[in-house]
């Protein structure tokens, strides 16, 4: 009996650490699909913010949607990052010149590149997003809504958004 009753205690105590812990921090950090953890403006604009592919068939293989994003300021950004909310989906920065930046993926599935793309006052840059429906397999079939963002070096943040339906 006296074995047990130390190891609840010890079960308790585990426990109590972890809420003092949870307590003491203010809550997680829990990143949900999509939502930027910055609150500053984005300095970036884009004539369109949302594309919905409508239906797509996983037979017809990849899509793509080009947004153009500009910087409507008298200064200089610099754009650090471009990440996607989903390992299914790409992105890639298209400079003026035709040349290619990326693929920029989903943080944490491995290495993504930084963007370090200067975009001078009244300049305007393409973002390609391409969407595999093949790549979550059969079980991929459904609604679907990822997000792209672009974040310059102070921290302020573009979110893009492609929608579709996919089907077999």
């Amino acid at each position: 009996m006296k074995i047990k009753t130390i190891i609840i205690l010890i079960i308790v105590a585990v426990m109590g650490l972890f809420v003092w812990g949870y307590f003491i921090k203010g809550g997680t950090s829990a990143s949900v699909q999509g939502a930027s953890q910055n609150n500053s403006e984005a300095l970036l604009i884009a004539s369109e913010t949302l594309y919905d592919f409508g239906t797509i068939s996983m037979k017809n293989g990849n899509v793509t949607k080009e947004f153009t994003v500009t910087n409507p300021t008298v200064q200089d950004i610099n754009l650090k990052t471009v990440l996607t909310s989903c390992m299914c989906t790409s992105a890639f920065i298209i400079s003026p010149d035709g040349s290619m930046k990326g693929p920029f993926k989903m943080p944490g599935m491995g290495f993504v590149p930084p963007a370090n793309e200067i975009i001078k006052a009244g300049e305007n840059r393409i973002i390609r997003v391409v969407y595999d429906p093949n790549a979550h397999g059969p079980a991929g079939v459904g609604f679907i809504d990822r997000f792209i963002t672009l974040t310059d070096v102070a921290g302020n943040a573009l979110q893009l958004e492609i929608k579709a339906t996919v089907t077999p």
